[in-house]
């Protein structure tokens, strides 16, 4: 059953996907329609789970289930995963690889480098110990609040950084 992501509670799951670009206005329309179809139709065994989606930043998709009464099981998650490959397939774009970095330009954008030339761009100056990155690793809605675009020292790519 679909819900509006403001109405999913703090508790919901959620999973991060990063594309490789902005996706365009009549993209992001498209994949609205049909992740909110998916949404609409997303079960686990049979039974109706709360979900939502959002785009941020015209390029990530956060999915979110409320497992407060029955959690989302493999086969569920599996079927998530299918609906983002079709939208991988149609515009071209890559979601599900994760070997991604992506840090914050400006306030609305965000660049997005592959994990291995990471230390290049902070050699480079274009990433700082003080650049936003974004940390797909969030496991709820809250944590989307507040661990979700964090300074790049207090991430794994600290070890870059001379201390």
């Amino acid at each position: 059953m679909y819900l509006e992501f403001e109405q999913m509670p703090k508790h919901a799951r959620v999973w991060v996907y990063q594309a490789d670009r902005k996706f365009t206005p009549e993209e992001s329309a498209w994949i609205s329609s049909r992740l909110e179809s998916f949404c609409a139709q997303w079960n686990t065994h049979g039974a109706m789970m709360p979900t939502s989606f959002e785009i941020f930043f015209d390029q990530v998709i956060v999915m979110s289930v409320d497992e407060s009464r029955l959690g989302a099981s493999g086969c569920s998650i599996d079927s998530s995963v299918r609906t983002l490959k079709e939208i991988e397939d149609r515009f071209g774009v890559n979601l599900l690889d994760q070997g991604k970095v992506s840090y914050q330009v400006g306030a609305d954008n965000l660049a997005v480098t592959s994990a291995f030339q990471i230390k290049s761009h902070i050699q480079e100056g274009m990433l700082t110990s003080e650049t936003l990155i974004l940390n797909p690793l969030v496991k709820t809605k809250e944590d989307l609040g507040k661990q979700w675009l964090i300074r790049a020292k207090d991430s794994w790519l600290n070890k870059y950084f001379s201390n």
